[in-house]
């Protein structure tokens, strides 16, 4: 159950109109690390989670609420944004091509479609997506997904940030960029945490590790014809995971033969071979 405060959890009033930029901002509801994601991700994650691990749900549920009202902050600004502007004026604008090529143009579904409001779409107008969200029913793998999903979000307000002047719009998106700083915080801590209860940082940690070919799960095989790869920590030393040592392979191995696979029976209408037309 949820219980809506009508209060913005921060304010999200710009000085100006702006509906290029409200076509911008719409990456951070509905874009691939938008809110829309790390909200639905994380409550699909607290909601699966099981018996004996109440903390992480707790934590899951917190952080997925405080992103709806992310999405809430943000849809409001696209409202602002878009104050006092309409398609029409935009159209008569843009027939001057020195205008046009300044604003670039709105996001015509901001007038046609959402009437002047926020859309659950990304900056192009691409619809938002369920199958964006991870959700596996590992904790550790998906708190890591999380960290690259607040890695993503934040990298994204921060170029947005970059882009205005207007400081209303700045004052929101430094709220956004703070509570992404602290969120990427956040689930390093609780990686951290994971591993060490776990005793692995190899995902799933509960696999039998004699069941996989060990001589092979230290390599870096060169697949380039340069050897730029080789110089990096990953070619030699210990594993952060403290479970072996890294190697460079110059060339990599070639154990399986020339795969032929057998013509298909005239019923699928594969290409035959030419034996057989």
């Amino acid at each position: 159950m949820f219980l809506h405060d009508k209060h913005l959890q921060f304010e999200a009033k710009p000085v100006n109109p702006d509906p290029l930029m409200a076509k911008k901002v719409q990456e951070l509801i509905g874009g691939q690390y938008g809110e829309m994601t790390v909200a639905m991700q994380y409550l699909f994650q607290g909601w699966g989670v099981r018996a004996g691990n109440e903390k992480y749900k707790d934590l899951l549920l917190d952080i997925g609420t405080e992103e709806l009202g992310h999405i809430e902050m943000l849809a409001t600004m696209v409202a602002r944004l878009l104050e006092g502007t309409s398609l029409d004026h935009q159209e008569e604008a843009m027939k001057d091509p020195a205008t046009a090529a300044v604003l670039g143009g709105m996001n015509p579904q901001h007038a046609i479609v959402s009437g002047l409001n926020a859309r659950p779409a990304d900056s192009i107008g691409n619809p938002w997506q369920g199958n964006y969200i991870i959700s596996s029913g590992n904790l550790l793998a998906d708190f890591r997904s999380n960290l690259s999903a607040e890695s993503q979000g934040r990298v994204q307000a921060v170029r947005l940030y970059e882009m205005t002047n207007d400081p209303g719009l700045r004052d929101m998106l430094a709220v956004l960029i703070a509570r992404d700083s602290y969120h990427q915080n956040l689930w390093m801590q609780a990686i951290k945490e994971l591993e060490e209860k776990e005793g692995s940082k190899i995902v799933p940690t509960t696999f039998d590790r004699a069941q996989q070919r060990e001589d092979i799960a230290f390599s870096l095989y060169n697949h380039s014809q340069s050897e730029e790869s080789k110089e990096g920590s990953w070619a030699e030393g210990e594993t952060p995971a403290g479970d072996g040592h890294f190697s460079y392979v110059e060339k990599p191995p070639f154990e399986g033969e020339i795969p032929s696979i057998p013509p298909s029976p005239k019923s699928v209408h594969n290409t035959l071979p030419e034996d057989k037309l």
